[in-house]
C-alpha cells in the first residue's frame, strides 16, 4: 500500500485484478414439476367398459384398451427469452405436453406454473383468461375462421376479451405487417396460400403480446420451402420481440437452430443434443 500525491490511499497492483463475475438469475417464465399424465383405459369399439359388463345378450368379448401413461415425473423449466424445441417420436406425447402447458388439459399428478400462477388452481374461466392473456398458440393447422378476413382473424383474441374493435384491428394490423401480410389484411382465409394462412395464425398468437409462445408443429403442414420461410419468420420475431417460445417439431434441422433441444423419451425430457449414452434429464441439466 502507498500514499498518492493527492493524499488518497492506493493499493499496490490496484486496477490489475479482474472483477468477480456477476451471476444473474434468469427469470423462469414456465416450469413443470413432477408431471404425470395417465389416460384411463376405455372400452374398445363394440366392447364393454373397463368397469362395467357387456350389455345383456351381447356376445362381444372385446377387452378394454389399457391405460396410457405419457409422462411420469416430467420436469421442465423455460427461461425468459429462450427458444426451446421439443422433439420425439410420434405418439410420445409432445402435443399433450403443450396442452398441459397451456392449461388445455390437467395432469394426473404434478404441477405447471407460469410465473407465480399454478395452473391446476384455475377454474375453466380462469384457464381461458390465462390462454387469452399469457399464451400464444400456433397449431399445425391454422384454424382460421373462413367467414372473417385475415385482419379479423388476427384480432380475434382481442375481440374475445372485449377490446374495442378499432383498437383490436389496429393491433392486428401491426402484427399482420410483422408477418409480412400487411397488404393481405382484407383477404379471407380461402384466398390465402397455406404459408400465408399459417402466418396469419402466428399474428393471431402474438397479437396479445403473450408471455409464452407455444407452437405445435407449426411447419408440419407445409412444403419444404414454405416451412423454411415460416420457421425463419418465427425465429426473427422471437429475436426481434424478445419472445419466450416452446416449439414441438419433427424437423431436427429446425430444432438445432433453437437455444435448447429437449427430447421426450419414455415419459421424461432429456437433452436432445446429447448422444444416447450421455443423455441428461431436464431435471439434472437445468441451470
Amino acid at each position: 500500500m502507498s500514499d498518492s500525491l493527492d493524499g488518497d490511499v492506493r493499493f499496490e497492483n490496484e486496477g490489475t485484478l479482474e472483477p468477480l463475475p456477476v451471476v444473474r438469475e434468469r427469470t423462469v417464465v414456465m416450469r413443470a414439476v413432477g408431471l404425470t399424465k395417465i389416460y384411463a383405459a376405455v372400452a374398445s369399439s363394440g366392447g364393454s367398459s373397463r368397469t362395467g359388463s357387456a350389455s345383456q345378450g351381447s356376445s362381444s368379448t372385446s377387452a378394454a384398451r389399457p391405460a396410457l401413461e405419457l409422462f411420469r415425473g416430467l420436469d421442465l423449466k423455460v427461461h425468459a427469452g429462450e427458444m426451446v424445441a421439443i422433439v420425439g417420436e410420434s405418439g410420445a406425447g409432445k402435443s399433450s405436453l403443450l396442452h398441459l402447458l397451456a392449461a388445455l388439459d390437467t395432469p394426473t399428478a404434478g404441477e405447471v406454473w407460469c410465473g407465480e400462477s399454478r395452473l391446476s388452481s384455475f377454474t375453466p374461466k380462469q384457464a381461458a383468461e390465462f390462454r387469452n392473456r399469457d399464451v400464444g398458440y400456433v397449431w399445425q393447422f391454422h384454424y382460421l375462421l373462413p367467414e372473417f378476413s385475415a385482419l379479423e382473424n388476427a384480432a380475434m383474441p382481442l375481440l374475445a376479451r372485449g377490446m374495442r374493435r378499432a383498437e383490436a384491428l389496429e393491433k392486428a394490423q401491426f402484427w399482420l405487417a410483422e408477418v409480412g401480410l400487411g397488404d393481405r389484411a382484407e383477404h379471407r382465409s380461402g384466398e390465402l396460400s397455406g404459408g400465408e394462412q399459417q402466418r396469419v395464425s402466428l399474428a393471431r398468437a402474438l397479437v396479445t403480446e403473450p408471455r409464452l409462445l407455444l407452437a405445435d408443429e407449426p411447419t408440419g403442414d407445409l412444403d419444404g420451402k414454405t416451412a423454411e420461410a415460416v420457421f425463419s419468420l418465427i425465429q426473427r420475431l422471437h429475436e426481434a420481440h424478445g419472445l419466450t417460445s416452446v416449439l414441438v417439431t419433427h424437423n431436427l434441422e429446425f430444432a438445432e437452430r433453437c437455444d435448447r433441444v429437449l427430447k421426450l423419451r419414455e415419459g421424461r425430457l432429456v437433452d436432445g443434443r446429447a448422444g444416447d449414452g450421455r443423455a441428461r434429464t431436464e431435471e439434472s441439466a437445468r441451470d
